[in-house]
């Protein structure tokens, strides 16, 4: 007779499986308690559930179950009978806690969550899942969340501007003078590399709003008066000025074609002793075996053949693409700590 200890469900057979299949529970718990403000309405404090379903404006009895739950994951504690706690691991879900993952939390759980939902449709079509809802009728969460924006603009290069410090390290600015970071979001990036050349200037180009919500922390760290803020979409021009072209994290975002014009308005403005890094996830030729890091780029691969049609590559189909655009494929530097690699590209 088989354990029963190995059964989830009425399930025996490869729960391990089973186990990734239901891994979606765990991400639809913690954004249910972003959403309703758990970790908010806690604070520095033990409430009862009856006071934090009011503050949250739920159930009684249905909070609980998501709290004991919360409290099986390490996120809440239940400190007595029907009275919690947020745990340390559980703070940064508050909104305003210093480096919050509350957007985070929110922008993977929420806000892409039915894009994955399509992931069959999208396979099967090579379609993003936006334009399969759009031809089903579905209403999209993007379209629906009236935060969606604001939440997309905080999770896009905010990060502490430590976070960035491997990628400053490993790439030479010492010799040049003006840096523009393109579709650099919130500007950490752009503020990591100037933090440490204090001879550089820079550039952060990104959309409008983006600008805007970037402004704070340029004011913050005093490097205003060394970075000129530029709204702009890259897809129409690339403003000339710079000696190094930085774009982290942008041509992924993107299907070759329109990668390539985007690089094809790059080379427009790089002069011919200027140079465009490209820092991305760099994906192996062929995949021969389990790799839990590899995994985590891979996924990423799909979130962008779901979410925005486009696509992380190989290093061959970067030196293509590249080449396609008139630039030639300089070194290749790995950045371990961000699993991500810093590609020259050098105009031809």
């Amino acid at each position: 007779m088989k354990s029963a200890s190995n059964e989830i469900g009425n399930v025996v057979a490869s729960p391990a499986l089973v186990e990734m299949a239901m891994a979606y529970s765990r991400s639809r718990v913690l954004c249910a308690a972003a959403r309703l403000g758990v970790a908010d309405a806690l604070g520095d404090s033990e409430r009862s559930v009856e006071e934090l379903a009011a503050a949250c404006g739920a159930d009684v009895q249905s909070l609980h179950r998501l709290l004991r739950t919360l409290a099986s994951m390490g996120i809440t504690a239940e400190s007595a009978p029907g009275r919690f706690v947020l745990s340390p691991f559980g703070q940064p879900l508050r909104k305003d806690a210093p480096n919050s993952a509350w957007a985070g939390v929110v922008f993977w759980a929420d806000l892409l969550a039915d894009s994955w939902a399509h992931l069959t449709e999208c396979v099967r079509s090579g379609r993003t899942a936006a334009r399969i809802m759009a031809d089903e009728g579905i209403v999209s969460r993007w379209s629906t969340a009236g935060d969606a924006g604001a939440i997309f603009r905080e999770v896009m290069g905010t990060a502490p501007v430590e976070r960035y410090a491997p990628i400053v390290k490993r790439w030479d600015f010492g010799s040049r003078r003006v840096v523009a970071d393109l579709g650099g979001g919130g500007g950490a990036l752009i503020s990591a590399i100037l933090s440490s050349h204090p001879q550089l200037n820079g550039i952060l180009v990104d959309a409008p709003a983006s600008i805007e919500a970037a402004k704070p922390r340029f004011e913050a760290d005093g490097l205003g008066g060394r970075c000129e803020l530029v709204g702009a979409d890259l897809r129409n021009e690339v403003l000339t000025g710079a000696d190094v072209y930085l774009l982290k994290h942008v041509l992924h975002g993107y299907d070759d074609p329109a990668a390539l014009g985007i690089l094809q308005k790059c080379r427009g403005a790089v002069n011919s002793d200027g140079c465009l890094l490209i820092i991305e996830f760099i994906l192996p030729e062929v995949i021969s075996a389990p790799d839990s890091k590899l995994q985590r780029r891979l996924l990423s691969d799909l979130n962008m053949l779901a979410v925005t049609g486009g696509k992380e590559r190989s290093a061959s189909e970067w030196s293509r693409l590249l080449q396609a655009a008139s630039f030639r494929v300089g070194k290749i530097v790995a950045v371990e700590e961000l699993d991500v690699s810093i590609i020259e590209a050098w105009p031809v």
